[in-house]
């Protein structure tokens, strides 16, 4: 699987971390990352990697910022996006499980490193169950399209 990263300055101590897990479960890197800690606009770096998603150069993205919150915000402004902040793993695994995110968010701030490889590690490991989460997933799609998801009442 390949997965894109990137930071921003605040992020960019916790991005080495993920590159590393995600070589040592066998993935790919594709590398938006910044490797210092000079300022640069954390929606410039989201808009890279999730685009990478959504352009079929990526299966998934993780992203990081001081917060998460600003990446979030900015790879969730991407058709075809579905970014999770996720601080634990019980988030990670759920917003896989349920929502089939495809871009995770984290803090490089509040998030430690023993707590930032459990959460890495579990939302690469997780897949999206489907089932009753499927007609949710496509009522997001819905709504990115501009219609009204509660048009949407099946899976198919």
């Amino acid at each position: 699987m390949r997965i894109a990263v990137a930071n921003d300055h605040r992020g960019h101590k916790a991005i080495e971390q993920i590159k590393a897990i995600i070589s040592q479960l066998g993935m790919e890197c594709v590398d938006f990352s910044i490797p210092s800690d000079q300022p640069v606009d954390y929606p410039d770096t989201a808009y890279l990697a999730s685009r990478a998603v959504t352009e079929n150069k990526a299966e998934r993205a993780i992203l990081v910022c001081g917060t998460g919150i600003g990446m979030c915000i900015a790879a969730n402004k991407i058709k075809g996006i579905r970014a999770a902040l996720c601080f634990d793993e019980l988030a990670a695994k759920l917003s896989r499980e349920h929502n089939d995110a495809n871009v995770l968010c984290l803090s490089g701030d509040l998030v430690g490193p023993t707590m930032l490889r459990k959460i890495v590690d579990t939302w690469l490991t997780t897949d999206f169950v489907a089932g009753r989460h499927l007609r949710r997933v496509r009522k997001i799609r819905a709504i990115e399209e501009g219609m009204d998801p509660r048009e949407i009442t099946t899976t198919q």
